[in-house]
């Protein structure tokens, strides 16, 4: 194998475990959820992400391959990391804040889904 190709798997190999590292270390020493929410979406996106990618480098420079698996999972870690941390974080907004701190909203109802009044229906 090829010395630089080498060199860069494990570029790519050390990143993914400094992010990693870091991002368990930021899991444990950080106290509130929104700190903790920075963590492991890094840890996510960047430490498994440079593992996929080391991987890509060696199936293609050192097996001759084109792995597209590597890339379909580096594509999904990149689209739902993201999703997932604003899950988190408009769910412990509505855990933790009174309706009275939230922003102003334009809408007749506040911060709800539907411009419509609620419905409620009797149960008998």
């Amino acid at each position: 194998m090829n010395m630089f190709v080498e060199i860069v798997i494990s570029f790519f190999l050390v990143v993914a475990g400094i992010f990693g590292l870091v991002g368990s270390f930021g899991m444990v020493k950080l106290k509130d959820t929104m700190q903790r929410l920075h963590a492991p979406t890094k840890a996510t996106t960047v430490g498994v992400g440079g593992v996929l990618i080391a991987s890509m480098v060696y199936f293609l420079l050192v097996k001759g391959t084109l792995s597209f698996h590597e890339l379909l999972i580096t594509l999904f870690l990149f689209l739902t990391a993201p999703v997932s941390a604003h899950f988190i974080a408009k769910t412990f907004i509505q855990a933790k804040m009174k309706p009275e701190e939230l922003p102003g909203s334009e809408s007749d109802y506040g911060w709800a889904i539907y411009d419509d009044p609620p419905t409620y229906y009797d149960r008998d």
